[in-house]
């Protein structure tokens, strides 16, 4: 997503992912310094066929799995952080042991 949406128009941009453990939770950061989100679409972010590149390659269904695989699989959670021109932050935390979600 970040070299299909954030990354467009430009040349460089830096992906940066990060990986923690805090008792018994997974930690797991990505972020990029791309284009950002407006507020109207990290509303719409994690929805199913929503996608701003309608007919230029974007399904929609990138984030709606990841949001289904940390949330419903994992039983955890996914926040998503933006601004325009700021990047984006998404945060996923979940169980360690993802056979007994919390």
């Amino acid at each position: 997503n970040s070299l299909l949406h954030g990354f467009d128009g430009r040349e460089h941009g830096h992906i940066q992912i990060s990986a923690a453990i805090e008792a018994d939770v997974v930690l797991l950061q990505y972020r990029d310094d791309g284009r950002g989100m407006d507020a109207a679409t990290q509303r719409r972010v994690f929805e199913p066929f929503f996608t701003t590149k309608r007919g230029q390659g974007g399904s929609g269904l990138g984030m709606h799995i990841l949001f289904n695989l940390v949330t419903r699989l994992l039983g955890g959670s996914v926040q998503c952080e933006s601004a325009p021109d700021q990047g984006v932050c998404f945060s996923m935390r979940f169980p360690k042991d993802a056979a007994h979600p919390a």
